[in-house]
C-alpha cells in the first residue's frame, strides 16, 4: 500500500511541474517585445489556453492512472507488489530527468516543436502499451511515457508565458497548473472505471487515443513561437546552468518548491493511517483527496490576488497557510477538523505553485528555460524524499511529530521568502 501511494504522490502535482516565462526577446536597453507582437498572429487567446489546459490535464493523467491497479497489475502479470509499484515510479524518474533535458533544447529550438513531438509519441507509445502484456516490456514503455511527457508538462507553461501578455500570463498559468494537479484525481477514477469495465489495456489504448486528437490540437491550433537562443550551442546551455546557483533567488524558490511538495506528498503518506482512529478506511479517504480538488482551484486565482495584494506578500500568506495548517492537522482532535486543515493545507500549496514559479522566471533572465526545469526538478525530489521521511517520522503514531517537521520544512521557506524583495 506504501508503495503504491508513494507512486501517486511522486507524480501529484504534478505537480507537476510549473512554468512560467515573462519574455521573450530582451533587447538592447532593456526593451522587451514578445513573440506575438514580433510575429504580428493574432492569438486566440481562450482557445490557446483551453488546449494547453486540456492537454496538461490528460498528459498527466499518464502519471497517477496506475496509481489504483497495483493489485490489477500483481495478479495479471504475476509479479510482486514492488514490481507492481516501479509502474508508476519508473515513469515519474523518467519524467524527472527529462526535465531537466527539455529545458535548454526548448531554449534552441523553440517550444513548440516540444509540445508537438510529446504529443504525438505519447499517442503512439500509450496506445502500443495497451498491446504489451510482458512486465519488463511494460516497464520500458512507461518509461518512455515519461520522457515524453516531461517534453509537454514544464515547456508548456514556458510556451504559454512566452505567448501571453503580461497582464494574462500568470491566470492561463493558474488554469494549466489547475488541470496539472486535478489529473491525479481524475486518473484514479478513470483508471479503476476503465479497468473494471474492461481491463487494463484499454486504459491506454483509450489514452493513445485521446493524446492523438489532442497532438492535432496542439499542431493545428496552438500558434508557432520562437526560439528564443539560436546563438549558443546545446552544450552551453547545459554548461550555463550552473550558473542559476549563483543567484540566491532563485535559490531560494527552488528551496520552497523542493519543500512545498515535499511536505505535501509526505502529508498525504500517512493521512489515511492517521485517520483510521476516526473510523476511516483507506476507501473512505479517497473522498478526501478528491475534495482537495477545490482547494487546488485556488491557483487559478493566483494572478488576480498577487495583483492586489502583491507578489511577496501573497507567497509569504500562502506559504504561512500552508505550515499552520499542517500544525493544526497535527493539533485537531476530530476528524472533520482534520479534513479541514487538510482542505486548507491544500489550497496554500495550489497558490505558492504558480507565483513561485513567476518568481524563477522574473530571477532567472536568459537562462529561464534552465532555471524553470530544474525548478521542476526539485519538484520531484522532494515528491521521492517526502514519503520516506514522512513514514520514518510518523512509525508508532507519532503523527503531531511528522506534522511538526512537515511545517517546519515550510516555515524554513516563508523565513527565506523575506529574501526575495526586488
Amino acid at each position: 500500500m506504501y508503495l503504491n501511494f508513494r507512486t501517486y504522490c511522486n507524480m501529484k502535482l504534478c505537480c507537476i511541474i510549473l512554468a512560467f516565462n515573462i519574455d521573450s526577446k530582451i533587447q538592447k536597453g532593456g526593451h522587451r517585445m514578445l513573440i506575438h507582437e514580433t510575429t504580428k498572429i493574432k492569438m486566440n487567446y481562450p482557445l490557446m489556453s483551453f488546449i494547453l489546459t486540456w492537454s496538461g490535464l490528460v498528459i498527466l493523467m499518464s502519471m497517477f492512472v496506475t496509481v489504483p491497479l497495483t493489485s490489477v497489475f500483481m495478479h495479471d502479470l504475476h509479479i510482486s507488489e514492488t514490481d507492481a509499484a516501479w509502474i508508476g515510479s519508473i515513469y515519474s524518474f523518467c519524467f524527472a530527468i527529462g526535465c531537466l533535458i527539455y529545458g535548454p533544447l526548448s531554449d534552441k529550438y523553440g517550444r513548440k516543436i516540444f509540445l508537438m513531438a510529446s504529443t504525438l509519441v505519447l499517442a503512439a507509445v500509450t496506445f502500443i502499451t495497451g498491446f504489451v502484456h510482458d512486465f519488463e516490456l511494460l516497464l520500458a514503455m512507461r518509461a518512455l511515457q515519461g520522457f515524453a511527457s516531461a517534453a509537454f508538462a514544464p515547456v508548456s507553461l514556458v510556451y504559454a508565458s512566452d505567448m501571453f501578455p503580461p497582464h494574462k500570463r500568470l491566470t492561463v498559468t493558474g488554469y494549466i497548473i489547475s488541470g496539472f494537479l486535478m489529473a491525479g484525481i481524475i486518473a484514479q477514477v478513470f483508471g479503476i472505471m476503465i479497468s473494471t469495465r474492461f481491463g487494463w489495456s484499454a486504459i491506454f489504448i483509450i489514452m493513445g487515443i485521446v493524446y492523438f486528437i489532442t497532438a492535432l490540437l496542439v499542431i493545428f491550433y496552438l500558434p508557432k513561437d520562437s526560439a528564443t537562443d539560436k546563438e549558443n550551442s546545446i552544450l552551453s546551455k547545459y554548461i550555463q546552468m550552473k550558473d542559476i546557483f549563483k543567484n540566491l533567488k532563485l535559490c531560494i524558490s527552488f528551496y520552497i518548491m523542493f519543500t512545498v511538495y515535499f511536505s505535501l506528498i509526505g502529508m498525504y503518506t500517512f493521512l489515511g493511517d492517521y485517520l483510521h482512529p476516526y473510523g476511516f478506511t483507506e476507501k473512505d479517504v479517497l473522498p478526501i483527496r478528491a475534495l482537495a480538488i477545490i482547494s487546488m482551484l485556488t491557483s487559478v486565482f493566483a494572478g488576480k490576488i498577487s495583483s492586489k495584494f502583491g507578489v511577496q506578500r501573497s507567497l509569504r500568506s500562502a506559504l504561512a497557510l500552508a505550515s499552520f495548517s499542517l500544525l493544526f492537522m497535527g493539533l485537531a482532535t476530530s476528524a472533520n477538523l482534520i479534513i479541514l486543515g487538510s482542505l486548507l493545507f491544500v489550497a496554500g500549496i495550489a497558490y505558492v505553485v504558480p507565483i513561485n514559479v513567476s518568481l524563477v522566471v522574473k530571477n532567472s533572465g536568459l537562462a529561464r528555460g534552465s532555471a524553470v526545469l530544474f525548478n521542476a526538478f526539485m519538484l520531484f525530489l522532494g515528491a521521492s524524499i517526502g514519503p520516506i521521511l514522512a513514514t520514518s517520522l510518523a512509525q508508532g503514531g507519532n503523527y503531531l511529530l511528522a506534522f511538526g517537521v512537515l511545517s517546519g520544512f515550510l516555515l524554513i521557506g516563508l523565513i527565506a521568502s523575506f529574501f526575495l524583495k526586488d
